[in-house]
């Protein structure tokens, strides 16, 4: 069985807005950029009118040269990699364990040599941090039917079968 344990994504365009007491939005990032780079104002004297910070204006101004108005927009804080991240093996491994043997963090830590710590994230991120999200005779995540009308019925087949060895 293959695990992965990715985080849902809606899109692959990530979704940033301002909020509402920001000093700069991006309309206003390119008003002061162009009032820096076109109209030869000064750093300080820019950053005064808009009321920031002269490095907050001189970085805008920056990128405002380096990209043009496409640069003033919003961009992720997300970092571009981690290298403290846990290897998908080792994912692979608490979520095994947690399935087939059912143990918590501090067991499945205690056999992994990692931390206690560090395994809860990896069960919390793959929705496998609460015993009651795992069924107690399979293993397998419960799935659970969700209807938009209260009291909709479905109907589940339900027979016992022998097996016959």
């Amino acid at each position: 069985m293959e695990w992965s344990c990715q985080r849902p994504t809606t899109s692959d365009q990530e979704v940033l807005v301002s909020h509402a007491n920001a000093a700069l939005t991006p309309r206003h990032r390119l008003r002061l950029a162009r009032l820096i780079v076109e109209q030869d104002y000064s750093i300080v004297s820019a950053a005064r009118m808009f009321n920031v910070s002269w490095p907050t204006a001189k970085r805008w101004a920056d990128r405002y040269a380096t990209m043009g108005p496409d640069g003033m927009d919003d961009r992720s804080s997300r970092p571009h990699r981690m290298p403290a991240k846990t290897p998908q093996e080792q994912v692979r491994k608490v979520v095994h364990l947690r399935w087939k043997k059912r143990l918590g963090p501090v067991a499945i830590g205690a056999r992994l040599g990692m931390t206690s710590s560090t395994v809860h994230a990896v069960l919390t991120r793959c929705h496998l941090n609460k015993l009651h999200h795992v069924d107690v005779r399979t293993g397998e995540v419960v799935r659970r039917y969700e209807h938009a009308t209260p009291g909709s019925l479905i109907h589940v087949d339900v027979k016992k079968l022998a097996l016959l060895t």
